[in-house]
């Protein structure tokens, strides 16, 4: 208690003992026997009374018994439902759970995961994607400073996220098999690698990797398909000492659009999974590609990341040059993007001009902006020499192309001249810049999207930091890729701008989520979120039609279709109301990622438990796994000692009995009749 509050107590003391005092005794001629009695009453009352108005505070030491956390970890993905476990893991999971030994040592959690971590409400056992590395290391966050062993309810098949098996977990991990480990004979097409574009007219590359599990020598046929005809095929063989082949050929694009093909391989005998014998994969062939030039006054890691982030798209590509070297023709190119500009870009500004050549500009620290501004571009900046922080923030309601919030408000800023921006053409923008914290309306990607001229600025560079924090947010640079591919697009396009454009996948796996956005804009070419939209999807070969309204999320209008049977969809987007629709086809194949696996992986999961202290058990081993965590004495209950503080106000009783010490003392008084 503070030294301030117990001086007020005892002022509040001294005070109430005063009051009582000159009541009872002060200038008081005749004193009964009750009288000290009736003082201490009336003291104890006012200083209760002024007690509550000081309202000190109390610290009391509090214990607390902290059992361990038994966290039970249970796949709730389909290759435990294509192995037929569902029922044992479902039993197993209800013994652990409700075992009362289990639940007076441990505090229990439940938890399911498929591609992330979830709390358990119901396991369906639909999920398309495993990620037994995020569930793992999700459960060790959520208890990282208590003791919360795992039993970890799995066939410990993964198909996506890091190799769980070199995963570093503090808490002991107890996995518990469900599937077959036996190891039959299995031959499967794991990989196929293939270049999502090809050129009119040019051969395209497809490399294959095959696997074989199994001892005996064995031979299949792999074949390449498309629209039932046969274009490539290829007799294989295996044995103990040959396990796997890899498979290259090169396919001629002889028509515009995007092709669908299959792979497969024969079926060998004794075969227990044949589902991974075939894969689809699809390839647009365009006939025409998107020439970049990056031309520059400084060498910077940001043109490296530019051009990397071009030629993601093999659609595109892009020349880096410096603006003392060029020597190209600018006609050659279909966007020139303009590094740090100085006086020595005076003839390419003028060409471009001239030409009506589309370009992103990108500003810095050697930008010289004296030689930009004269060049009457459409904005000018009146920069000074000091240099300052950018970081970005994301413009929601931009409509001048769909483009998603990557997270650019967690970027690293970027760097350039101090100074306002202004803009004398109409413009849009996608990034606003923000400045220590502070946000602004100052562009810091803008868009200029005229008849006459196209172009776009950043005003800041650094840009290669993005695509590092990116990578470090996702594990791929795919979605920074994107947004720069994004805008490299809209701005090399010279097709007039369509009010209605549809993103959709060409080929979705089975039992996969469709998911389909579209971006309407008025007549204005201004996004228009009052329209309502539709998507009609019609099975090629049965000929079914059903109908899906969109919703409007994050300033696109986006569907999620499940449940879809494997096939050729032909799809409508219309606008309702509106003579505006776009269509589009896309395959569903029957590959399932979930249903390739031909047995449970006990060596990884072996590899998981001894790394962390654990071990491994069998479903039909419940009662070693309630030993071992009943009696292993390093799951321990922890005693804590806590420090709480508690305000006298909220002590009801003290109200009562300054109620009763009142209520006392008026009997009293009237009893001896001081009233």
């Amino acid at each position: 208690m503070q030294t301030t509050v117990i001086f007020l107590l005892f002022l509040a003391l001294v005070l109430s003992f005063s009051i009582a005092y000159f009541q009872y005794y002060y200038k008081e001629k005749s004193k009964h026997q009750f009288t000290p009695f009736l003082l201490i009453l009336r003291t104890l009352s006012l200083f209760l009374l002024l007690s509550l108005f000081i309202n000190p505070s109390i610290e009391n030491e509090v214990y607390q018994n902290e059992k361990p956390v038994l966290s039970i970890v249970t796949d709730n993905s389909s290759s435990i439902a294509f192995f037929d476990e569902t029922k044992n893991i479902l039993a197993f999971q209800e013994n652990i759970s409700d075992n009362s030994v289990i639940k007076d040592k441990f505090d229990i959690q439940k938890f399911q995961f498929g591609k992330t971590l979830q709390l358990q409400d119901s396991l369906t056992f639909s999920e398309n994607e495993t990620n037994i590395f995020e569930a793992i290391s999700a459960t060790n966050k959520l208890n990282s400073s208590k003791i919360a062993p795992v039993v970890l309810l799995t066939d410990g098949n993964q198909n996506i996220g890091l190799d769980y098996e070199f995963l570093n977990s503090k808490q002991p991990i107890y996995p518990i098999v469900f599937g077959d480990t036996t190891t039959y004979a299995d031959i499967k097409i794991s990989q196929i690698n293939a270049n999502k574009y090809s050129f009119l007219g040019n051969q395209f590359p497809v490399e294959v990797l095959l696997n074989y599990e199994g001892n005996e020598n064995v031979t299949s046929v792999f074949t390449i398909s498309s629209k039932g005809k046969t274009i490539f095929s290829k007799n294989v063989s295996f044995s103990a000492q040959k396990k796997s082949e890899t498979i290259s050929t090169n396919i001629e694009s002889t028509a515009k659009g995007i092709h669908f093909y299959n792979t497969s391989l024969r079926i060998i005998n004794n075969e227990k999974n044949t589902k991974n014998n075939t894969k689809d994969f699809t390839v647009e062939v365009i006939d025409e590609q998107t020439n970049v030039l990056i031309v520059s006054s400084v060498l910077h890691p940001d043109l490296g990341v530019l051009k990397k982030a071009i030629e993601s798209n093999k659609q595109r590509k892009a020349t880096i040059s410096l603006v003392t070297d060029f020597k190209n023709q600018i006609n050659d190119f279909q966007l020139i993007i303009l590094y740090q500009v100085t006086n020595a870009f005076k003839n390419i500004l003028t060409e471009i001009t001239a030409e009506k050549i589309p370009y992103l500009f990108i500003s810095g620290v050697n930008t010289d902006w004296n030689f930009v501004n004269a060049q009457q571009l459409g904005f000018q900046k009146k920069a000074i020499n000091q240099t300052e922080n950018y970081g970005a923030t994301f413009n929601t309601s931009f409509a001048t192309l769909l483009q998603e919030n990557i997270g650019f408000d967690d970027f690293p800023p970027l760097k350039d001249r101090f100074g306002e921006v202004y803009f004398n053409k109409e413009y849009q923008t996608l990034l606003f810049q923000n400045i220590n914290g502070i946000q602004t309306k100052v562009p810091l990607l803008a868009i200029v999207d005229n008849e006459s001229h196209k172009f776009a600025t950043l005003f800041g560079e650094g840009i290669w930091k993005w695509r590092a924090a990116s990578f470090l947010n996702n594990n791929s640079f795919e979605e920074f890729d994107a947004f720069v591919g994004n805008l490299v697009s809209f701005l090399a396009s010279n097709k007039k701008r369509n009010r209605l454009e549809v993103n959709a996948e060409s080929l979705y796996t089975a039992n996969s989520t469709i998911n389909i956005s579209a971006f309407y804009l008025d007549k204005t070419y201004k996004f228009d979120p009052r329209a309502s939209l539709e998507i009609t999807i019609t099975n090629e070969t049965t000929k079914i039609v059903s109908k899906f309204p969109f919703s409007l999320l994050n300033n696109a209008y986006q569907v999620a279709i499940e449940n879809l049977a494997s096939g050729v969809y032909n799809y409508t987007v219309t606008v309702l109301g509106h003579n505006l629709s776009k269509s589009g086809q896309f395959v569903i194949s029957d590959y399932n990622i979930e249903e390739q696996f031909t047995r449970a992986n006990l060596e990884k999961l072996e590899k998981i438990a001894t790394n962390s202290g654990g071990k491994v058990y069998y479903k039909n081993q419940f009662d070693d796994l309630l030993q071992d965590l009943s009696k292993n004495e390093s799951f321990y209950t922890i005693q804590k000692a806590s420090i709480k503080e508690q305000e006298i106000i909220d002590w009801k009783w003290v109200l009562f009995v300054i109620i009763g010490f009142l209520t006392l003392e008026w009997f009293i008084r009237k009893y001896i009749g001081k009233i």
